[in-house]
């Protein structure tokens, strides 16, 4: 459990003290707290457990909170508040209570299931109902309020009220598993007509415990595999069906796959915006387009229009599916996966310049670098935003069974310093490597004391552009060279990560230029113990390839499909690749 304590979690506090089942793990800020535990519960898949105290303890934790809410990550919440007589309880006023917070009116729309324990005959009442929330259905983090006094009551265990959730009629579950065997079937069939197909596959297999399923589906379809930012980890590089993560930010070569796909199966995927590149008359328009998630609302969002929507848990749609395996025609996907084979070969990520590069470093090489260093034993946890978690993505080749993870969702600076300690701890201390900007990694900095203490193998590479690149970039296309706080010349300035590393006694690696990359990647992996690797990279150098956008007849912008990416192709290229009619602009 993840903790920092406070006088209105006293009780609370002392009781995990006393505990033996429980370990807790003292970090040096709320949002730290809250971050960790939901690292904790993406390398695990178990609920990440927090406890924080009254008022600004449980507004710091929202952060995580929120995070985890949007990317189903199951959490549960303990927090103090004021005793019971000394709550506002409706008079009116905005505080009564010493730092006392409505906190669970401001947590109700991130969280699952939400309550002030007001009677301590409840809390296995709450307990059961807040356990069982946070993991069936879609999952998510849970929340509870706990009154200084009623933390403070001794109470017998076994007569206590629980709660069981309501039992579904056999004839309802009958009637379920009739309509999605029905879908099954017709996905099938849809299937089967297909000569170009493909499969995204998103977290929600992970969340569904369904990676063996995924598994024997990839071998049973063999048809190219695509994979969100959030299901990087499910299928490794070099698998010969793997071909990218697609998507605003994504590779082109999985954007071509993508979009000209007759057929395109989604699993476990919500098809947010950068999903979908904002331009849903675009996307994959050539294709039947099938969608199974657990979330109907996440069916029928106007960003998603599947001619299929299946409300199903992955797993089980997946066992379903191979069930009904011999009803799926065997085919010959020959020349299509031969085409996803040249387009991935023809666009590489990382370039002959990205390698070449003179002037300091270039982050597509350092993320080559270490992900060819890296084993599959190493967590891999990404930063926030901007460059780290873009060049991560299109860079990072996944090993089998490696686990690594981002904030999509979210995507909040200060992610990634608490997030390695929860991937770590979680991962039996196993190695867990993070790029992150030096904009992020200020946000959380105080918690090197955390992984100083703990000593965790935990190796930290920031990316020092001496501000916030995206920020910079964003202003120098749009307004034109006025750049507003982000870099020293506009008033921001970031205190010296070596310096600041070294003072938590930290070791700490400095990388100046590519030919650098080889032996200080090295260094920083093969040391024992924590290590803060500072790299020096130019604040101008951008992401690359991403979505277009362009001006409409009647002056406003729109995102063209994804299949267009900067930097252009040639435009002979370009159609040489496209097997759909290219898009009509509007």
């Amino acid at each position: 459990m993840f903790m920092l304590p406070g006088g209105g979690a006293m009780h609370l506090n002392d009781s995990l003290g006393n505990s033996k089942k429980i370990q807790y793990v003292v970090c040096l800020h709320e949002q730290a707290c809250s971050i960790a535990a939901e690292a904790y519960a993406r390398v695990t898949n178990k609920p990440g457990l927090l406890m924080v105290t009254t008022g600004p303890g449980g507004t710091n934790a929202l952060t995580g909170v929120t995070a985890a809410y949007i990317e189903s990550t199951p959490m549960i919440v303990l927090s103090g508040q004021v005793k019971r007589a000394d709550m506002v309880n409706g008079q009116g006023i905005r505080q009564q209570g010493m730092q006392e917070v409505d906190i669970i009116s401001m947590v109700k729309p991130v969280t699952k299931y939400a309550a002030l324990v007001t009677e301590p005959q409840d809390i296995r009442y709450h307990l059961d109902r807040a356990l069982y929330e946070a993991i069936h259905g879609r999952k998510g983090p849970v929340w509870l309020d706990i009154p200084l006094d009623v933390q403070a009551f001794m109470i017998e265990e076994t007569t206590l009220r629980g709660w069981k959730p309501a039992e579904i009629s056999q004839q309802g579950k009958n009637e379920k598993r009739k309509r999605l065997e029905q879908q099954v079937m017709e996905t099938i069939a849809q299937l089967n007509q297909a000569r170009r197909p493909v499969l995204l596959a998103g977290n929600g297999i992970r969340l569904s415990e369904g990676r063996d399923e995924f598994e024997k589906l990839v071998e049973t379809l063999q048809i190219p595999v695509l994979t969100t930012w959030n299901g990087i980890d499910l299928i490794e590089e070099e698998h010969p069906l793997f071909f990218g993560r697609p998507g605003g930010m994504g590779q082109r070569y999985a954007n071509f796959v993508q979009q000209n796909s007759d057929f395109f199966l989604s699993i476990g995927a919500r098809m947010n915006l950068l999903q979908t590149g904002y331009n849903f008359d675009g996307f994959a328009r050539a294709a039947y387009k099938v969608m199974v998630d657990i979330d109907e609302n996440e069916l029928h969002k106007i960003n998603v229009r599947p001619q299929l929507a299946i409300e199903a848990d992955a797993k089980e749609f997946m066992q379903l599916l191979l069930e009904h395996k011999d009803e799926i025609q065997k085919k010959d996907y020959t020349p299509w996966i031969n085409y996803a084979k040249e387009m991935k070969a023809k666009y590489p990520i990382v370039t002959e310049e990205a390698r070449t590069q003179k002037e300091l470093v270039n982050t597509y090489a350092l993320l080559d670098t270490i992900t060819e260093q890296m084993t599959a034993d190493d967590i891999y946890v990404s930063g926030s935003s901007g460059t780290c978690i873009d060049v991560s993505m299109q860079t990072f080749r996944v090993k089998k069974g490696q686990r690594v993870f981002c904030t999509k969702g979210l995507a909040s600076m200060g992610f990634g310093v608490p997030a390695t300690i929860g991937a770590c701890l979680a991962g039996d201390r196993r190695r867990t490597v993070c790029v992150n900007g030096d904009g992020g990694f200020q946000m959380n900095i105080q918690e090197l004391e955390t992984i100083h203490r703990l000593n965790l193998p935990i190796k930290i590479f920031v990316l020092n552009n001496q501000g916030y690149a995206q920020i910079h970039a964003t202003q120098k296309n749009i307004f034109q060279g006025h750049y507003v706080a982000c870099d020293a010349d506009s008033h921001l300035t970031l205190s010296p990560i070596s310096a600041v590393a070294g003072a938590y006694g930290l070791k700490t690696v400095q990388i100046h230029s590519n030919e650098e990359l080889q032996e200080r990647v090295k260094e920083t992996l093969d040391y024992d113990g924590p290590v803060i690797c500072e790299v020096m990279i130019p604040i101008d150098l951008s992401a690359f390839p991403k979505q277009v956008s362009y001006k409409r007849s009647d002056g406003q912008m729109e995102s063209l499909p994804l299949e267009y990416m900067n930097p252009p192709l040639e435009q002979e290229e370009f159609e040489q690749d496209m097997l759909i009619p290219l898009y009509e602009m509007k």
